[in-house]
């Protein structure tokens, strides 16, 4: 298998298997257009490191505004290093801007967070 299939399998399983906080944030800006721009759920990005293809997994990508958008829970504390070298990774490999909210902002409110992310636009 390819690591791009496996990127698209991975992605598959995440979509099935959403956090709380993640259906929540979908349901707020899917299947409509969220201030004119098109959000896309656990999508694949392809990358290289140490001469070796890889992936992540953004949790929610906005293609035309270059924007990942992370929505992170408990595990992200214990993390933050790989965090942030996923960040710079994307940031300088793909030219894309990444924004973290936590599980807690999206579920106590989430209106809260779209305006910070109407914001960026």
């Amino acid at each position: 298998m390819s690591i791009k299939q496996l990127a698209i399998q991975t992605a598959r399983f995440l979509r099935k298997n959403q956090t709380k906080a993640e259906k929540v944030f979908w349901h707020a800006v899917r299947s409509k257009y969220f201030y004119g721009k098109k959000i896309r759920r656990q999508h694949p990005l392809l990358y290289e490191y140490d001469g070796k293809e890889k992936f992540f997994i953004a949790d929610f990508y906005c293609p035309g505004l270059d924007l990942i958008i992370e929505i992170d829970g408990g595990v992200h504390e214990q993390q933050q290093d790989y965090d942030q070298i996923r960040s710079e990774i994307l940031e300088v490999q793909h030219k894309l801007r990444v924004v973290r909210f936590t599980n807690k902002e999206v579920l106590t409110d989430i209106n809260h967070v779209l305006n910070q992310l109407k914001q960026l636009f």
